[in-house]
Formats: structure tokens, C-alpha cells, sequence
């Protein structure tokens, strides 16, 4: 054979191999995006012409709990799969995620490749629509919720420690993958949960616990790739900082500017949490678990709250360029030990959280490459809350896929 033979059917033999192994890549893909046991997913027709893409026929799709009607348009694979979702907790946040997963259906069916179904919906009262079109979804049953068949993600939106995390760790050990907007029970429960999810090899997205619509947890995630954080500050509750706002800007006492904060619904009409510091507390402790990989000993963290503080102390304040926030602020010493306080703090112009006003929350981070990073947005409500749990679950099925996803 001469050298221009053997150079030719070497030229083929390439070509040919990576043919298939493109082919088998995307049927990976699919396997991977599905949760599917590839040896279970027969495919009739894995090569098509070369020019028109990969066509599959898939031998029994409702074995797997998807629609045997959904279609696929990945990359020319002809049916979609569909995820089963169920919302726990219906009140403000959890109405958000059904609004915004259904305005958001077509738009999230492109990027991601799948059908998402909300199946289920867990209530403590299932004789009560809170939204039109929702009664036959609703239950008081998580048992019910974790039998319907192809379920894989749960929204958590209650309220409580308890049954939030029980509810998620049954959902974990069911191969769910679960997003929680609960502050009060990730701060105590986040690292166990996590090491749960990781276990049963499912992604658990934690976003909305902390600043609401500001993402910082997907922020710091990215930077401590290659950062490392060396002390935390933020303005974590809406609420206080809103009555602060009113404080200085109108000349406000404590007692109007609450009452006025209550009328808006932005703060609760029992608004001990958020006065108190303790819903600042429990957001900075998830931070801390973040950024340091554990938090202080919580007998050891100063909270302090804001009802002390007068309106004369804001006049004084703001007569000398201050402004009074509440800050919830954690540090990493260089002994490695970990120190936290909540409390008001006054701030100068050239300080980070300066500007924030409102309802409005904001986080700086101090790291060793980049600085001083400082992200501003809204701190609570229906969207802002319930549009970065959608997003979590964007980046959940994109990590299963291989792929970023943005919406």
C-alpha cells in the first residue's frame, strides 16, 4: 500500500471516528439532561444523514415518567422530556414561582431543552384556590406530592425550620433536586442539607435565602473559584433599612416610619424578625457557610436591633455627612477564627452601603484579587424572590447538562 493510500483511509478512520463520537456525545447528553440510565434508552435510529443531524426514537419514554407526547428539538432530537415539579407553600413566593414558570414556559423550553410541570402544589389547605386554574394541583400530603410519577424538582417556599426541612430531606433522599427561599431553616440546616443533596447526587439552590432578588450566593460562588473572601458586610433586611430611609429622608419617627413600612406590606404586622435583626442574623450565617465553609458559634454574634434609635440620633447623624444602616457584617481574622455582629452602624459617603436606601439590599465583599464588590437590588416581594428560585433551577438542569443557561 503507498504512503498516499495508507495517508487516505487514515483520513477516513478520523473522520469516521469522530462521526460517531459526536453522535455518542449527544446521546450522552440526553441520558445526562434526563436523569436516564443511558442502558435503558434504546435508541431505533442513533444516525441519520450527516447532513440532517441526529434523529432518535426513544423505545418507551413513559417508562421513565415523561410525556410520551412531549417533543425534542435539542440539537434535531425529536421528543422532549418533562420534568415534574411540585411548589411547597403557596402564600406570596410561592404564587411567584407558578406566575413566573408559566410566563417563562415557552422561554425556558428553548434555552433549556425540556418541559417543566408543575405537578403538584403543597398547602395546608387544599379547599382554598389561591390561584385560578391550581385547585386540582394542590395537596396536604408530601407523601402524594412524592408519588407522583417523574418528579424531580421541589420549590420550597414555607415559612419554618419545621416541616420545611423534613419535607426537603425526604425530597433529597427521593433524587429531587430542591430550592429553598427558607432563611430560617438553611441558616441551621443549609450544610447539612447539601452534604444530604450531594450524597443522592442531586443539586440543592439557595439563592433566594438571602437579599432576595441580589444574587449574591451565585456571585460568590464564582468568585471563590479563584477569590477568597475575608469579611462580609451587608444590608439584609428591607424592612429596616426602608424605616432608616424614612427616618432621615422625612424626619420620621421609629413607631410612623414601622407603620407606614406595614401599610406597604414590607414589613410583617408581628415585625420581630426583621426589627430585631434576626432575620439579617439568619441571612448572614448562610453567607458565612459560603464564604467560609462554617459559621461562628451564634451565642457569640451581637445582634442588636434598630427600635432604639431615635429620630434626633438621625438628624444628628445625617447634620454630620453619616447616615445610620443596619449592618450584618462577618469577618475571617487572621487566626482563621470567625466573628460576626448585627447592628446599626453609622457610615460615611466613601462606605460601600452608603447609598442603599429603601428597601433595597446590598452586599460588599472584600476578596483578595478583586477587591471591594459590592451588589445592590431588591431585598424582598413576590419576583424578585421567586425569579432567581426559577433561575436556580435554570442553573440546576443546565449543571445535569453541561450547559449555562441564562433567563
Amino acid at each position: 500500500m503507498s504512503f498516499l493510500e495508507r495517508f487516505f483511509l487514515c483520513k477516513v478512520y478520523i473522520c469516521v471516528t469522530i462521526f460517531f463520537k459526536l453522535n455518542f456525545e449527544l446521546f450522552e447528553f440526553v441520558c445526562v439532561l434526563t436523569r436516564t440510565d443511558k442502558t435503558k434508552l434504546i435508541p431505533n435510529k442513533l444516525l441519520a444523514k450527516a447532513c440532517g443531524g441526529c434523529h432518535m426514537n426513544w423505545h418507551n419514554p413513559g417508562e421513565f415518567g415523561f410525556d410520551e407526547t412531549a417533543e425534542c428539538k435539542l440539537e434535531g432530537i425529536t421528543r422532549m422530556a418533562t420534568i415534574k415539579a411540585a411548589i411547597l407553600g403557596f402564600g406570596t413566593v410561592g404564587q411567584g414561582i407558578y406566575h413566573i414558570l408559566n410566563e417563562k414556559r415557552e422561554e425556558l423550553k428553548n434555552k433549556l431543552g425540556i418541559e417543566l410541570e408543575v405537578a403538584k402544589i403543597l398547602v395546608t389547605d387544599a379547599s382554598r384556590e389561591r390561584v385560578p386554574g391550581t385547585a386540582h394541583l394542590m395537596t396536604t400530603s408530601m407523601e402524594e406530592v412524592l408519588a407522583e410519577s417523574g418528579m424531580q424538582v421541589v420549590f420550597e417556599a414555607i415559612v419554618n425550620e419545621e416541616p420545611a426541612y423534613s419535607y426537603l430531606k425526604r425530597a433529597v433522599e427521593h433524587k429531587c433536586h430542591v430550592i429553598t427561599a427558607n432563611k430560617v431553616m438553611f441558616a441551621k440546616r443549609g450544610l447539612e442539607l447539601q452534604d444530604l443533596a450531594k450524597a443522592n447526587g442531586v443539586f440543592v439552590g439557595f439563592e433566594a435565602t438571602t437579599a432576595g432578588g441580589v444574587p449574591v450566593i451565585k456571585t460568590m460562588k464564582n468568585i471563590l473559584l479563584v477569590n477568597d473572601v475575608s469579611r462580609i458586610q451587608g444590608v439584609l433586611n428591607g424592612t429596616c433599612n426602608y424605616i432608616l430611609t424614612k427616618m432621615r429622608a422625612e424626619g420620621w419617627s421609629f413607631d410612623t416610619a414601622l407603620k407606614e413600612a406595614q401599610s406597604l406590606g414590607y414589613a410583617e404586622a408581628d415585625p420581630y424578625n426583621d426589627i430585631s435583626g434576626q432575620d439579617a442574623f439568619k441571612k448572614l450565617m448562610i453567607l458565612s457557610a459560603l464564604a467560609f465553609g462554617e459559621q461562628p458559634d451564634w451565642a457569640d454574634v451581637d445582634v442588636i436591633g434598630i427600635d432604639s434609635i431615635s429620630a434626633s440620633q438621625v438628624r444628628e447623624a445625617c447634620e454630620k455627612g453619616l447616615r445610620y444602616r443596619h449592618v450584618a457584617e462577618v469577618e475571617k481574622l487572621t487566626n482563621g477564627k470567625i466573628v460576626a455582629k448585627v447592628g446599626p452602624q453609622l457610615v460615611d459617603k466613601e462606605h460601600p452601603l452608603y447609598p442603599v436606601d429603601d428597601v433595597f439590599n446590598a452586599v460588599a465583599l472584600e476578596t483578595n484579587y478583586i477587591g471591594t464588590l459590592t451588589l445592590v437590588g431588591p431585598g424582598a416581594g413576590m419576583y424578585p424572590t421567586a425569579s432567581v428560585m426559577v433561575e436556580d433551577y435554570a442553573e440546576i438542569i443546565g449543571k445535569r447538562a453541561g450547559f449555562v443557561v441564562t433567563i
